[in-house]
């Protein structure tokens, strides 16, 4: 019996593509170069199950591609806004991804952020390579206390929780948190955490806003220029969640006149390809979407997917099925 085909969008951790070589017939991207539509296309048509990541477009003119072979999208991350569920279901198309394994790694990422903009943390470090840094005096470079100020989530997930975790038992930080259902009360007697009845009180609140929530027409521009009027002029905020959830050029003027302290982005509306608005700034931190970039939760990204794979093709249900 033949092995089934598998397609492999962009290159991932060693150890896992050794694994798919064993298991299936498969062909990976071994330059790690994006691909266009007719690769995903051509993928669909020739291949029983395709593998793409959050950088992968699947819309439903390329799900819709007629002589279909492939019969499951074996998503390497959490998100899924970048494939169409509605025309992935329409089409037959079993969709997995993979969660639970980069709650940890996203968290970190999104406190290093908001360190990183409450202490200037990327300006002072522009400052010392381009050797303009002339010594220690007791004015240069004021900025914001972490210990003991107000966290609020947008959303409040397991990475949410993960983050608040880290805010509240490390740096005594106020949790609140903004979200369609209470959390279990196990959860906020743990955090002491607050939930705010709607997302103006949050933004009204907090000193720092931390975005958890998934991407999708839902939550488009959710953090657009009147949400950003209500935030404090010495408040944060923080994005590791999906880049569409943030009008980039509403934040951008704020942040040219100041009428918010600062920001912290790791994901960006059509990345990478990000507004040049950016990168002019001294009071926004910029990171190239390195949320679950760890060994570990690469690898278990990658074996999550395994999971998915082994399940389907033994006329299993997925563990992991969003669609």
């Amino acid at each position: 019996m033949s092995k089934p085909k598998v397609f492999i969008t962009r290159k991932w951790p060693e150890s896992v593509e050794a694994k798919l070589k064993e298991l299936y017939d498969v062909t990976l991207n071994e330059y790690d170069r994006p691909l266009s539509a007719a690769h995903f296309r051509d993928a669909l048509q020739h291949y029983d199950a395709v593998c793409p990541t959050v950088c992968d477009s699947f819309p439903a003119e390329v799900i819709n591609v007629p002589n279909k072979r492939c019969k499951i999208l074996g998503n390497f991350g959490v998100g899924f806004n970048h494939i169409d569920i509605n025309a992935a279901k329409e089409q037959g198309l079993v969709v997995t991804n993979t969660p639970g394994v980069l709650t940890e790694s996203t968290a970190d990422i999104a406190m290093t952020l908001l360190l990183m903009s409450a202490r200037r943390g990327a300006e002072g470090d522009r400052l010392v390579r381009a050797r303009q840094w002339t010594g220690w005096c007791p004015t240069h470079m004021m900025s914001s206390d972490v210990t003991g100020a107000a966290l609020g989530l947008i959303g409040f997930g397991r990475i949410a929780q993960a983050m608040a975790r880290k805010a509240h038992h490390g740096f005594n930080m106020k949790i609140y948190y903004f979200s369609p259902r209470a959390a279990d009360q196990h959860v906020v007697d743990d955090l002491d955490a607050t939930r705010c009845e709607t997302l103006e009180e949050l933004m009204q609140v907090s000193d720092y806003v931390s975005l958890h929530c998934p991407g999708g027409a839902e939550t488009h521009h959710l953090i657009n220029e009147q949400r950003l009027s209500q935030m404090k002029p010495t408040a944060h905020l923080i994005n590791t969640a999906r880049g569409d959830v943030v009008d980039s050029k509403a934040l951008i003027k704020a942040l040219k006149e100041k009428r918010i302290a600062g920001a912290g982005l790791d994901v960006y509306e059509g990345e990478p390809d990000i507004d040049e608005g950016f990168l002019s700034l001294e009071n926004v931190s910029l990171l190239p979407h390195l949320g679950s970039a760890t060994i570990a939760t690469r690898t278990a990204m990658g074996e999550k997917v395994l999971e998915n794979l082994a399940a389907f093709f033994a006329g299993q249900e997925p563990p992991d099925r969003m669609a």
